[in-house]
């Protein structure tokens, strides 16, 4: 063995000994690119935000308008408001109870106003902390009589501020009512928060007249002083400053513009900057011009090798392999091996990203347990209790992570069931029941609009069937049903006997087991309970426990079983 290793030369070293006249003019094309990039992208970047801030406020005047239907039906549907409307009568009624009612629903919905006008168009109540610009007994539209509202909203000025109104009918609710009306201030306050949202300062306009804005006071002042009518999407001067300008939206007359300074410091460091890049270029092309030869020889053959590579594993979408070094120069095996660690990068953000995907849909789960104190954690421990079992069952990876989502988002179809029947207290009637059997193929419905979440359909669908074919929603027999589907029907009824409800206790684990053993092969498949019977016995659990206590350290309560007539029919909700 010698006593050196041979250390490839630097790239540099053969570029300054062999640099060509090709290389040369390469060096001035890509200079005057540069160049040229350079200025456009100084001059662009503003023009980028604001491309940025117009999709942003797009998306968030959809979910704007969203969230105001939303608050709407509430309102329509609101049972506080619906009773203190249902006693009140135009001539000796008095308004007090519906007053409150709309000062609750006001601070609940974050609204500035809550307006209630009679079928006349005269308002009777407002709430909310913009109430003032709303005295009841005038007119809603300012003429008495107007008709009511035909689109989904509208910009009415008051003598405080303009604001934007959408209302809903609320003559099913009382006849003698005519509308409930959200209402926003289109003022300062309105455009600050806009600003915060899409990251670039708004101004809400109407015709030339500034109704609000986040510019600074300045800038105002000369936008108000020069009488500036705002292009669509160009610049204007502001305060001796040039300002890009964008139109982000326009409803009827309201115009929302995005208004962002250019920056005129940014401009001449730019300039600067390019007068430097100008010397280095020169030299950079006179070195370029000493030989291109050699350099060819000595580097084109190694780089053209490490290219086909890296072709390759972009083509193949094989991250497992790595490039091998090819030992020209100290720079391309650092090349490579930053590439190779790029690669175990690319692999470990892969892995984040399925982390993030299971976060998200325990936050979708999470957050339909939240619909009722009852059901806390059902959906986090049906999951865990379903994994259990199919570990005892010996079940691959991949059928335990389709197995462990698929429970996370079991009762997701929950959410097209109303409140008054998913919370009730006591027993369900036969229709609300009925409901309550459609939430499997709502789910079902719900994953389908998601590709990637197919595999998980059928325990979605299918995780209320029977072996005796008494189950919903299809009536499957035996085996027709997916082991995974009747995997987490177990899971399901073991923890909704296991946590408490509204009128009675949690069970004690050893009833729940009981009762799983009783209709094992009736309403549960006897192999997934004999799996989980014999996965939990294996646990140091007490008579005592419950299931929350064991899984998640801490007791808590989930929804409660199904209404049905017998223990059999009790399969959790």
């Amino acid at each position: 063995m010698g006593l050196f290793i041979r250390r490839p030369p630097k790239l540099v070293v053969r570029t300054l000994v062999a640099t060509s006249s090709a290389i040369g003019l390469v060096l001035v094309a890509v200079f005057v690119v540069l160049s040229m990039d350079a200025h456009n992208r100084i001059a662009g970047t503003t023009g980028e935000s604001l491309d940025v801030a117009e999709r942003a406020f797009a998306d968030l005047d959809q979910h704007r308008q969203q969230e105001t239907l939303i608050k709407l039906n509430a309102l329509a549907e609101n049972r506080g408001l619906g009773d203190a409307l249902a006693r009140y009568r135009p001539v000796s009624g008095s308004l007090d109870p519906v007053e409150r009612e709309m000062d609750r629903l006001a601070g609940k919905l974050g609204v500035d106003a809550l307006v209630l006008t009679d079928g006349a168009d005269r308002i009777l109540a407002s709430a909310g902390p913009r109430r003032a610009a709303w005295p009841p007994d005038q007119p809603m539209h300012g003429t008495s009589g107007a008709s009511a509202p035909r689109q989904p909203e509208e910009f009415i000025p008051r003598p405080s501020a303009l604001f934007r109104a959408s209302g809903i009918s609320l003559t099913a609710l009382n006849p003698g009512i005519g509308f409930v009306y959200v209402v926003t201030a289109l003022d300062d306050s309105y455009a600050q928060q806009l600003t915060s949202l899409v990251r670039t300062p708004v101004t809400i306009m109407r015709g030339g007249d500034v109704l609000a804005s986040a510019l600074s006071a300045t800038e105002r002042s000369a936008l108000l002083r020069e009488g500036v009518e705002l292009p669509i999407d160009g610049t204007i001067d502001l305060a001796d400053e040039p300002h890009a300008v964008r139109r982000l939206t326009q409803t009827g007359p309201i115009s929302f513009y995005g208004i962002e300074s250019l920056g005129l410091s940014t401009h001449r460091a730019t300039r600067n900057a390019l007068q430097i890049l100008s010397i280095v270029a020169i030299g950079a092309v006179a070195l370029g011009a000493l030989a291109s030869l050699w350099l060819a020889r000595a580097l084109a053959k190694p780089i053209d090798q490490l290219s086909q590579k890296l072709r390759h594993i972009a083509e193949a979408h094989d991250f497992s392999s790595t490039v091998a070094r090819t030992g020209s120069s100290q720079e391309l095996d650092a090349f490579t091996d930053t590439f190779n660690q790029m690669v175990k990068s690319l692999q470990a953000a892969e892995a984040q990203t399925e982390l993030a995907y299971v976060g998200s849909i325990k936050a979708l789960a999470a957050a339909l347990d939240a619909r009722d104190t009852y059901t806390a954690g059902h959906s986090e421990r049906v999951s865990t209790l379903s994994v259990l079992i199919g570990r005892q069952l010996g079940l691959e990876q991949r059928q335990l992570d389709i197995l462990r989502l698929g429970a996370l988002l079991h009762d997701i179809g929950k959410i097209g069931v109303a409140d008054r029947v998913l919370q009730k207290n006591g027993p369900l009637t036969q229709d609300e029941f009925e409901l309550i059997k459609m939430h499997p193929t709502l789910g079902a419905h719900i994953l389908r609009q998601i590709p990637f979440l197919s595999d998980h359909i059928p325990i979605v669908e299918l995780h209320h069937e029977r072996p005796d074919g008494r189950g919903y929603p299809k009536g499957l027999l035996g085996h027709a049903t997916p082991m995974l589907a009747r995997i987490v029907h177990v899971a399901d009824a073991f923890d909704a006997m296991t946590t408490a409800r509204a009128y009675r206790p949690a069970q004690t684990t050893s009833h729940a087991i009981s009762e799983l053993w009783r209709y094992a092969g009736s309403q549960f498949d006897s192999e997934a309970v004999e799996a989980f019977v014999a996965a939990w016995s294996a646990m140091p659990v007490g008579e005592g426990q419950n299931v929350a206590t064991i899984l998640a350290g801490e007791s808590a309560t989930v929804l409660p079983f199904e209404r049905g007539t017998d223990p059999g029919a009790r399969a959790a909700s």
